[in-house]
């Protein structure tokens, strides 16, 4: 396991578990390995949850969101339609960081406050923050070590083509605007190939599973 130099000292000191960030590029199925971490006995951290959980009505970034970009992003109970939100933002570089402003340090002060009652708890096993902009946004500097989820981008286009029932353009507009996957393998400590079957994928998690525990315990070994 290699160390990242930005750790906060004090925390590392005080926690007894090993955080994993987890990440991938669009449809490369990061959720799909993400579950099977969850199977293997690994505590997931969900950026994605906690993203819809600060927009809920009667949260702090929910009135800010709808003042800065209007009630047609609301759905009929007038919770906010995050598709809409998205496509909104999409592309757009401007209104994507006014968006981040907003969200973001609500979504950080929901991720510190789990890691905090976790090193409170004792919690001595592998903790997986699951989030898409790991890299870009730098977080991962912060982590004990990064699994990247890759497929290549016939399987990227084909699934996300699917999912989203989009154009091939539409799929490959999306694709190209994330920092290219490769770069993302090149920061990992371990990647999960996921272009073939699931069975082979599961196989993998379950290896890169096995050296994450013998990292927890040099980890633990170290804090005495």
């Amino acid at each position: 396991m290699v160390e990242r130099e930005s750790s906060q000292a004090g925390f590392k000191m005080s926690r007894r578990f090993l955080l994993v960030g987890l990440t991938g590029g669009i449809g490369t199925g990061k959720s799909t390995v993400s579950r099977m971490f969850r199977d293997l006995g690994s505590l997931i951290i969900d950026a994605d949850l906690l993203a819809r959980e600060v927009v809920e009505p009667g949260e702090p970034a929910y009135e800010k969101i709808v003042a800065e970009f209007g009630k047609r992003i609301l759905e009929p109970d007038g919770r906010i339609d995050r598709r809409k939100l998205g496509a909104l933002v999409f592309g757009d570089e401007a209104k994507r960081k006014r968006l981040e402003a907003l969200t973001h340090p609500e979504i950080r002060s929901r991720y510190a406050g789990i890691l905090k009652e976790l090193t409170v708890q004792r919690f001595d096993g592998i903790v997986i923050f699951d989030a898409a902009l790991l890299v870009e946004t730098g977080r991962a500097k912060s982590l004990d070590c990064l699994v990247v989820v890759y497929a290549d981008e016939a399987t990227q286009r084909e699934r996300l083509m699917l999912r989203d029932d989009i154009s091939a353009e539409e799929t490959m507009q999306k694709i190209r605007s994330q920092v290219p996957l490769s770069e993302k393998v090149r920061q990992a400590h371990y990647v999960v190939d996921n272009s073939g079957t699931r069975e082979e994928t599961e196989r993998r998690v379950r290896e890169v599973h096995q050296a994450l525990l013998a990292d927890l315990k040099t980890y633990q070994a170290s804090l005495t």
